[in-house]
């Protein structure tokens, strides 16, 4: 039986892109709603109220569709808010943090782990929580980044400034010596270029986009939400704040499947 809601696709900006990049592979049949709060942004500086309103604010808007679940495609959402909204709607919420850290908790053999994430995110310690219910015996290293999430909303992935900052974050992790690095806030992974070209291939790169997608791709199939045949899937983009410079990086980010973004007060 087809269920032909869509499904809400929620980040501060084009983070959340990184996993809808995933859903049009994984999921390619599906309809999504992408609400990129950038009025909003950064929010790894909010404080757990202001954000906790934020999510309530999208997710009664996808409400208006209605949506069949919602993606939390954001990092600080994930760790800080989901846990005091998630029993408060009756529809599946998915963050990206338990699936990032089940695969960070695989991956690693010398159990020394790094995680890239916002203040918020590190402030919160969700991320060592959780790897660390996996693997006791994990040393996990957070690490906030608060460069890098203006430098992929401005489009900057690969100039001066982003390989100063690749360096000025992850540099203490590899003296460290982890083998594992966790991208702990959907922006990070359109960096996965240069911080593969500065950690080299022996440290395995975690993006919690995959992992969050497959984990969504099962909730549809178990709960009978999948839209089934689908050959003209409806993607649309939302914003809270300016839109031309959402559609700017989006599309240089994932290119055509943005075809329009419109703005939406929240407030």
């Amino acid at each position: 039986m087809k269920n032909k809601q869509p499904i809400g696709v929620l980040d501060s900006g084009v983070g959340g892109l990184t996993v809808v990049k995933t859903m049009l592979t994984e999921l390619p049949d599906e309809d999504f709603v992408y609400f990129g709060d950038t009025a909003h942004l950064p929010y790894g500086s909010k404080t757990p109220e202001q954000l906790i309103t934020y999510a309530r604010n999208i997710i009664q808007f996808f409400n208006t569709f209605p949506v069949k679940a919602v993606v939390i495609a954001c990092g600080t959402h994930s760790s800080v808010t989901l846990q005091h909204i998630i029993n408060d709607y009756p529809l599946p919420l998915i963050g990206v943090v338990k699936a990032a850290a089940r695969s960070a908790a695989a991956a690693t053999t010398n159990h020394r782990v790094g995680v890239l994430a916002t203040h918020a995110t590190v402030m919160s310690g969700t991320f060592t929580r959780e790897i660390r219910s996996l693997q006791p015996e994990c040393k996990v290293m957070e690490v906030a980044c608060a460069k890098f999430v203006p430098l992929v909303e401005s489009g900057k992935l690969d100039d001066d400034d982003t390989r100063q900052a690749v360096e000025e974050y992850i540099g203490p992790l590899v003296d460290q010596g982890i083998d594992t690095l966790v991208l702990g806030c959907t922006h990070y992974p359109f960096l996965a270029p240069l911080i593969r070209e500065y950690v080299g291939e022996q440290v395995n790169l975690v993006d919690p986009a995959y992992e969050t997608v497959d984990e969504l791709k099962r909730l549809l199939e178990s709960q009978n939400l999948a839209q089934g045949s689908n050959p003209h899937p409806q993607r649309q983009f939302y914003v809270s704040g300016h839109h031309e410079s959402f559609y700017t990086v989006g599309k240089l980010l994932i290119g055509d499947v943005i075809q329009k973004v419109e703005q939406v007060s929240l407030d």
